[in-house]
């Protein structure tokens, strides 16, 4: 990866059309609709027809180079179109997860002042009260609304607007924390666009020949590093399927085996689903590697995977503000050491600091830090857009601050230990939830484990675990004791939960993140 991108870069244009030219015929993208099993494919000289198209059609509209245009949608052709199309002009595209509410909307609207809205019916419902330029809806007509699909039919697929400078603004996720509202991390041409080229050459492996699914909702950072920039950066085919609702392992495990599906990317929640599924009724004749990334990975899953696939997972860690930052690489031959994120990639400096922005000793807990000095790494974020505190608190001397807790060891591996926000300290004692999850997962009764902590008088915070239980299992107070005592056993005694809550489901993202917040709420 080249440390000074071009002057002008587009990845609309300079990769999706370059496909385009040299390998017209090749599968960019096939969508299935899982209710339906209705199918879509389009070539890339398809695709880059269609989003000539859309910016053309955007660009008739009256959106211009710059304007914010917000983009809900699920895993649909016309979410990549859209996105695409917009890049293409030099708008920016905001996207946003179906699972947001009218007010999270309105909110996204407001900050960022955005001039459109695209969506489909189901969005549409949601907006009412937005104030915007634009309403376009994807599917069929609907009153005071612009038609995508009937604009995208008359546009121009010749249109081919000027090129963007690589650090124009690019695309901008609202990303979430704890306390105070979503930030707007502002991404620019190159710092995604160019800058995901290492996601997907490094950590997917991909190839031209590969046909890559990433189970993510479109709305998280996560659909730009493995739907979207990464593998089109290798040319590869992009496999989605449009399922509603709930995850379901089944359906998951039913698609890899039915579909020629080579390089899969899955969050650790939902392996922890589908590991617990009877694996040996199914077989992946194409699958050959496979990524995970959202949260660690528990060694039980990916052993528990690999005996019964014969194949690797390769857990990585990066954020919504960066590419692929420290991750297990295939191409490296280095052994993989499970439950460890792996190692720094190429191009990026990763220290763990401590308070004074000094390094820890090795084995020591330190936070997850990018150097940005004298070199900035190209697939850094540029900024939090309109939000001058936040980049006060997280670039400071030489140095991103992640707000993520990990330590090293002797071997030069990172492991995990939580987010900022999610380290218990108790007692004196800083625990970190990942560990005792996945303690408590090795339990034959547990299928999913959540832990917080919890406020207490004396300790400060106690370690609280939520677990939903198999079904041949019933939540009773000898479990609990039983699951408790089980804990002293693997991890360090003053580390088990102390109080154990067990529940019918844990509260998740569409794309399987747990969301602790809602547990520490509820607590």
């Amino acid at each position: 990866m080249a440390d000074s991108p071009p002057t002008y870069f587009n990845f609309a244009r300079n990769v999706i059309e370059r496909w385009a030219r040299e390998r017209s015929d090749a599968l960019a993208l096939w969508c299935v609709a899982e209710s339906s099993g209705a199918e879509r494919k389009l070539t890339f000289g398809e695709l880059g027809d269609e989003i000539r198209r859309a910016a053309s059609f955007f660009h008739q509209l009256g959106i211009q180079r710059g304007d914010r245009v917000l983009i809900v949608l699920p895993r649909v052709p016309e979410w990549w179109i859209g996105l695409l199309g917009l890049i293409r002009l030099g708008a920016v595209p905001i996207p946003g997860t179906p699972l947001l509410t009218p007010r999270d909307l309105k909110y996204r609207v407001e900050a960022s002042d955005a001039v459109a809205f695209i969506t489909d019916a189901e969005g549409a419902h949601k907006c009412s009260e937005l104030h915007l330029a634009h309403r376009i809806c994807i599917g069929p007509d609907r009153h005071d609304w612009t038609n995508f699909n009937n604009g995208l039919r008359q546009a121009d697929s010749a249109f081919d607007p000027e090129p963007t400078r690589n650090d124009e603004p690019g695309i901008i996720y609202f990303t979430s924390g704890t306390t105070g509202p979503p930030k707007m991390v502002l991404h620019t041409q190159a710092s995604y666009g160019l800058g995901h080229r290492i996601t997907g050459e490094l950590w997917l492996d991909l190839e031209p020949t590969d046909l890559h699914w990433c189970i993510t909702d479109t709305g998280w950072a996560k659909a730009a590093w493995s739907s979207l920039f990464g593998p089109w950066h290798m040319g590869a085919g992009i496999f989605a399927v449009d399922s509603r609702g709930k995850f379901d392992p089944l359906a998951a495990l039913q698609t890899l085996s039915q579909y020629p599906i080579s390089t899969w990317c899955a969050p650790p929640t939902a392996l922890r689903l589908i590991v617990r599924e009877d694996l040996s009724t199914y077989r992946f004749p194409k699958l050959r590697h496979c990524v995970s990334a959202g949260e660690p990975l528990n060694p039980e899953v990916f052993a528990t995977w690999k005996a019964a696939t014969g194949l690797s997972i390769y857990d990585g860690y990066g954020q919504t503000e960066t590419v692929i930052l420290i991750g297990n690489f295939r191409g490296r031959g280095e052994e993989i050491h499970p439950g460890s994120m792996g190692k720094p990639s190429p191009g990026f400096t990763i220290a763990l600091l401590d308070d004074d922005l000094q390094e820890v000793p090795l084995g020591q807990e330190g936070e997850i830090a990018v150097r940005v000095s004298p070199n900035r790494p190209l697939g850094l974020f540029h900024e939090y857009w309109r939000n001058a505190q936040e980049n006060q608190m997280r670039f400071r001397g030489d140095w991103y601050l992640t707000s993520d807790r990990a330590r090293r060891d002797e071997a030069g591996y990172f492991w995990f230990v939580a987010r900022g926000d999610d380290v218990i300290k108790s007692a004196g004692y800083r625990i970190g939830p990942f560990e005792v999850e996945s303690a408590l997962i090795e339990h034959p009764a547990v299928v999913e484990a959540a832990v917080i902590g919890k406020p207490d008088a004396l300790r400060g915070l106690i370690v609280k675990a939520f677990v939903v239980l198999r079904k041949d299992h019933a939540p009773s107070d000898p479990l609990r004791l039983e699951l408790q005592e089980h804990c002293k056993r693997i991890t360090a005694p003053y580390k088990y939960p102390r109080e154990i809550e067990f529940v019918e489901e844990l509260p998740k993202t569409i794309s399987g993140k747990i969301r602790r917040i809602d547990l520490r709420a509820r607590s």
